[in-house]
């Protein structure tokens, strides 16, 4: 017996959203194996539904198109001459559909092959290291790129789309970003051992700190933002003895004797434990901060980048202020 549309549904309208008025991926592509198979029931099964639901689907189909597309009988289904006609143009539809899913897939390829990571100095030098060669195990057919710089020029980079994404160190994200708190770090102040300072018994008070020409890292990096801050109160810190944009260069310089300096405990760990370096204590400045993942505001990384900002939570312990999960910022 032919399940004929009521005389309601026979002309249906023939203006609003296309959506509305043809039908889905799915109606089509069971359409297609009624076409094929010679049975709504092998129709069902083979597209993952049940027998109701797919004659409740072709029901639907009819009423929204307005002719009979299948004759049902005891010895299976067959398609109407209409339905036939339409089987024809789903067919092309969905051939349509599947370059589209084929192309859109070779677009994700395409993304998913190449990751382009912009990072502060300290978290491109002590910590991005181990974090990808983590990335390589779950992607190794994923070509990374890494820009280290200061904050303001990882900022850059994301909004100029040229990264997918970037770390930083400092108070907060910079203008434009959302973020994720991936952990925490303390800035120390060290000195050669001969200099005056390390041999110091009691912490240098704000007021020392602050007027004491210091070996300092250049305006615009996350170390310069949470030291300045910090002696905001103090008049901000003296004029820099030297002014470098290198971690490694600081290093070199405080070691040197040229002058105290002020960089990431993550910096500094060998020097002071080679007693290369001294830590001189420092009381009442808090300088903290948090390292955080960034990238353009209103989106999500996906892809590697994803992956990346997941390998980086709990990567801190207890030591470092505990795990620290994503925290939107901005």
């Amino acid at each position: 017996m032919t399940d004929v549309p009521s005389a309601a549904h026979s002309c249906p309208p023939t203006t609003g959203p296309l959506a509305h008025r043809v039908p889905d991926l799915g109606a089509l592509e069971l359409l297609l194996a009624v076409a094929r198979l010679g049975s709504l029931g092998r129709a069902a099964r083979e597209t993952g539904i049940s027998q109701p639901a797919a004659s409740s689907r072709v029901r639907a189909m009819e009423r929204q198109l307005g002719v009979a597309l299948v004759d049902r009988s005891p010895r299976g289904s067959r398609l109407t001459d209409a339905g036939a006609l339409v089987t024809d143009w789903a067919r092309r539809v969905v051939e349509a559909a599947e370059a589209f899913d084929a192309g859109a897939q070779a677009l994700r390829g395409r993304r998913d092959s190449r990751l382009r990571v912009a990072a502060s100095m300290t978290i491109a030098e002590y910590l991005l290291p181990r974090w990808l060669i983590a990335l390589r195990r779950e992607r190794p057919g994923t070509a990374v790129s890494l820009h280290a710089g200061n904050s303001v020029a990882v900022a850059e980079r994301l909004l100029g789309h040229e990264a997918d994404l970037g770390f930083v160190e400092g108070l907060a994200a910079p203008d434009g970003l959302d973020s994720a708190v991936v952990g925490h770090d303390r800035l120390v102040v060290v000195a050669a051992p001969g200099h005056p300072w390390a041999r110091r018994r009691a912490p240098l008070d704000p007021a020392e700190l602050a007027g004491a020409p210091l070996i300092l890292r250049e305006p615009g990096s996350g170390t310069r933002q949470v030291l300045d801050a910090g002696l905001a109160s103090h008049g901000g810190p003296a004029e820099p003895l030297l002014e470098l944009a290198s971690t490694t260069a600081l290093k070199a310089a405080a070691v040197s004797g040229a002058g105290p300096c002020v960089l990431s405990e993550l910096a500094v760990g060998e020097e002071l434990a080679a007693h290369r370096l001294v830590e001189v204590p420092v009381a009442g400045v808090r300088l903290r901060r948090d390292l955080r993942a960034v990238w353009p505001a209103g989106t999500r990384p996906t892809g590697p980048a994803r992956d990346l900002l997941s390998l980086t939570r709990g990567a801190f312990g207890p030591g470092r202020g505990g795990p620290a999960g994503p925290a939107a910022a901005g």
